[in-house]
C-alpha cells in the first residue's frame, strides 16, 4: 500500500503531513518495503507518522522516534521504539546507534529550526548506511526569521544545500573544490518544495566513453 493510501485509510494516531510529500516518500522509501531496514524519525508528532512506516515498510522494519518529549514515549508498540532527547545532541544520537544499529532511513521532522537541522546533518548523515536515505522536511522554514531562516541567510539550510550541490561535482571543479567525504558517499540530491532528500551510494567510475558511430 502507497504512503498516501495509508494516510487517507488511517484511523489511527493523527498524521499531519503536507500532501505533496506522498509522492516523495513512495519514490525513495520503495526499495526498503518489506526487507529488513530501520528507520529513524527526528520528531514524533501525536504518533501517527511513526505508525505510517510501519504500515508502509511492513513488518521487518524497525521504526525509531526520537523527540524532547517524555510523553511521546506512549506511542511504543511492536517495531516502534521512542527514545527521549535533543536531537542536536551528539552523545544522545551516538546512543541511538549504540542500541539500535546504522539506520537506512534517516527522516528529520523535528523541531525544523536551523541550528538542530545542521547539528542532526553533520553527525548522522556520515554515519548512516552507505546506501541510505536522509530526508528533511518542512523546509520552508529555511525561509523564516523565527526559524534561523530567511531568503538566501547564511545559515539557513537551503543556503547549505546550495553548497552541497557544489561538493557533489567537487570532482568537476578544477581544484577550485577539493572532492570531500561527502562527493565520495553521496550518489544524488533530490531538492523538492519544501523537502530535500541525499541519497548515499557506490557511484560508478566517473568516465565518458564515446562507442559507436561510422
Amino acid at each position: 500500500m502507497s504512503a498516501w493510501s495509508t494516510f487517507i485509510h488511517n484511523e489511527k494516531r493523527v498524521i499531519h503531513k503536507w500532501k505533496h510529500y506522498f509522492p516523495i516518500y513512495d519514490v525513495h522509501f520503495a526499495r526498503y518495503i518489506n526487507r529488513p531496514c530501520l528507520l529513524i524519525e527526528i520528531g514524533c508528532g501525536q504518533g501517527g507518522s511513526l505508525q505510517l512506516w510501519k504500515s508502509v515498510l511492513g513488518p521487518h522494519a524497525q521504526i525509531v522516534g526520537l523527540d524532547i518529549n517524555p510523553e511521546c514515549r506512549k506511542f511504543e508498540e511492536d517495531q516502534i521504539a521512542v527514545r527521549i532527547g535533543d536531537q542536536a545532541d551528539n552523545a544522545f544520537l551516538s546512543s541511538i546507534f549504540d542500541e539500535f544499529g546504522i539506520p537506512d532511513i534517516v527522516l528529520d521532522d523535528g523541531s525544523h529550526m536551523m541550528h538542530d537541522i545542521h547539528a542532526s546533518f553533520h553527525f548522522l548523515y556520515p554515519r548512516i548506511s552507505p546506501v541510505g536515505v536522509y530526508m528533511v522536511e518542512d523546509l520552508h522554514t529555511a525561509y523564516w526569521d523565527e526559524y534561523g531562516g530567511g531568503l538566501r541567510r547564511e545559515g539557513s539550510f537551503i543556503e547549505t544545500i546550495k553548497g552541497l550541490v557544489d561538493e557533489l561535482n567537487a570532482d568537476h571543479a578544477r581544484g577550485a573544490l577539493a572532492p570531500t567525504d561527502f562527493t565520495r558517499s553521496t550518489m544524488s540530491m533530490h531538492l523538492y518544495d519544501s523537502v530535500c532528500v541525499f541519497e548515499k551510494g557506490r557511484t560508478l567510475a566517473k568516465s565518458a566513453p564515446q562507442i559507436g558511430g561510422q
